[in-house]
């Protein structure tokens, strides 16, 4: 939108709101989000049910919370959050990585272990932004790039959803394959494959997702056509997916020969 003299007006700041059950804590996230640049104000509630009441009665862009709080923690209240007509992000700040994986299920923003640094608390409210008209590197839909949180025996590691050649469905959890290494993922494939849609992945046969940014090469074989990936993985294509995968490819540029017979 222009402004006075023909510039553009800056983007209205975030409201957020920061939720901790003990006071000094929410005191410090409260200071740290004010600070920030992005931010026009914040509102302070000592736990869900308080948070719960103030999003009843305003506009929010961000809800920063902590998991383990007593009654309603951190886990229901996003749940709750995200059946609102308008609900905001939410991103877990906690001194606890084993929410992790939950985190991801919840689809929260972002997950913030305490203590909290200002660059990565910089980092977490660029991600509740609503996303730019121009897609982002690595991000064809135009929304932010997607942490995955995964675990690597006890330790939990964040990788990026842009990396993520292709998936592949393990019963109720998805195997994530990046290049030279892969990880499982606890949500069902149909679920991944609705929520990436937009983020430039099509399903490739009922078991595989596969990233189009990734898509090297089609190939044919005796009439059954496969993709191969960047990372050299030859994934098959089902007779039922090539139609909807060879407008996904065209529509994004990927592909330079037909997929399958019109």
């Amino acid at each position: 939108m222009a402004g006075p003299g023909g510039g553009r007006t800056p983007d209205p700041g975030l409201r957020v709101l920061v939720v901790d059950d003990e006071p000094p804590a929410l005191a410090e996230l409260a200071y740290l989000v004010r600070r920030e640049a992005t931010v026009d104000e914040v509102v302070e509630a000592t736990n869900a049910g308080d948070a719960l009441r103030h999003l009843g009665s305003g506009r929010f862009d961000a809800v920063l919370t902590d998991v383990q709080m007593p009654g309603l923690d951190g886990l229901a209240l996003a749940r709750a959050i995200a059946r609102l007509a308008r609900a905001p992000r939410v991103v877990f700040v906690t001194a606890y990585e084993e929410h992790a994986v939950a985190a991801f299920d919840l689809d929260v923003a972002d997950y913030v272990l305490k203590p909290v640094r200002p660059d990565r608390l910089a980092e977490a409210l660029r991600r509740v932004r609503p996303p730019s008209a121009a897609p982002g590197p690595g991000s064809p839909g135009g929304g932010p790039d997607e942490r995955i949180a995964v675990d690597l025996g006890g330790v939990t590691r964040f990788v990026r959803r842009s990396a993520v050649e292709w998936a592949e469905a393990q019963g109720d959890y998805v195997r994530l394959h990046l290049p030279g290494e892969s990880h499982l993922v606890r949500v069902p494939l149909g679920t991944l494959g609705e929520r990436w849609a937009d983020a430039g992945f099509a399903r490739a046969h009922r078991s595989v997702l596969v990233n189009l940014a990734h898509v090297r090469e089609v190939r044919s074989d005796g009439g059954r056509w496969s993709v191969v990936t960047t990372g050299g993985a030859r994934l098959p294509v089902s007779r039922r997916q090539a139609r909807d995968l060879r407008t996904a490819l065209a529509t994004s540029g990927v592909a330079a020969a037909p997929l399958g017979p019109p």
